[in-house]
């Protein structure tokens, strides 16, 4: 999509925020916002807080009349009780909640653009407190996030022997590789740019971390025990040397259980 394109239809929301009875303010996030646009290509989707009244959700969220080309909608979907996508007929997507201001107490936020908002200031208020939240969010405790990718991994193996492959391995491809990529950052946080996202710290990690990004991808393309024990290896070949806070002990006992070779040196918890 253009730039003039994306514009176009943010010109639109703003547009149909003003004109529907009921909302009154508008955040656009992420690419979206002002903040984001320098990082926007053909795949950025619109991401946006739609703000509904007090009281009046129940009435306002059956409707999505307001949004712009509405005819040239083919799918919409709620994603939980707040939460929407919509999908146009060249791919472009909407994501974003329609909701009051109140429901919206624990949203955390990174790059937003306040567009619309009432007299009171409520959705300039909301966003401050989203974007404390998000800071709150951009710190690691390397440590744990170590711990608990030995956790999901000796948990996710035991499933996938178990036969439980799907569970099993969305513990391994999922959750290990979260805590993978919070307990590098965290050990090596100097290396973490402005380029990352302060929410989701596995966005762009490939942009911090081009190799090891590069890596963990190829370690998720093999079978889901064959790539718990490539993450396991990777875990300890990255996070270990030099850290006594790598929880070594554990990640031998944790090889012993499930009969991997240990790749470590046991320096104690």
């Amino acid at each position: 999509m253009s730039d003039e394109s994306f514009e176009g239809l943010s010109a639109g929301l703003s547009d149909g925020v003003r004109a529907r009875d009921g909302l009154f303010g508008l955040v656009l996030l992420g690419s979206a916002s002002e903040d984001g646009a320098e990082r926007r290509d053909e795949w950025s989707d619109h991401d946006f807080f739609a703000l509904i009244e007090p009281g009046r959700g129940g009435e306002i969220r059956p409707d999505l009349s307001w949004l712009p080309a509405r005819e040239r909608i083919v799918l919409t979907a709620r994603e939980g009780e707040i939460g929407f996508v919509a999908v146009y007929d060249d791919g472009h997507v909407f994501e974003f909640a329609l909701s009051e201001v109140a429901e919206l107490a624990g949203a955390v936020a990174d790059d937003a653009t306040v567009v619309l908002d009432d007299e009171a200031g409520s959705v300039a208020g909301l966003i401050e407190s989203a974007r404390t939240k998000a800071a709150a969010s951009d710190r690691f405790d390397p440590e744990n996030d170590a711990r608990l990718v030995l956790v999901k991994l000796l948990i996710g193996v035991g499933r996938i022997r178990r036969g439980e492959l799907l569970n099993g391995g969305h513990l391994v491809r999922t959750w290990a590789v979260q805590h993978l990529i919070r307990a590098i950052r965290g050990r090596f946080s100097d290396r973490s740019t402005t380029l990352r996202d302060t929410i989701d710290p596995v966005r762009r990690f490939e942009r911090d971390f081009p190799e090891w990004g590069v890596r963990i991808a190829e370690l998720l393309d093999h079978p889901a025990e064959d790539a718990a024990y490539g993450l396991f290896r990777f875990a300890r070949e990255v996070l270990e040397p030099g850290w006594s806070g790598f929880p070594s002990c554990a990640a031998d006992a944790v090889a012993d259980r499930l009969g991997w070779q240990r790749t470590g040196s046991s320096t104690g918890d």
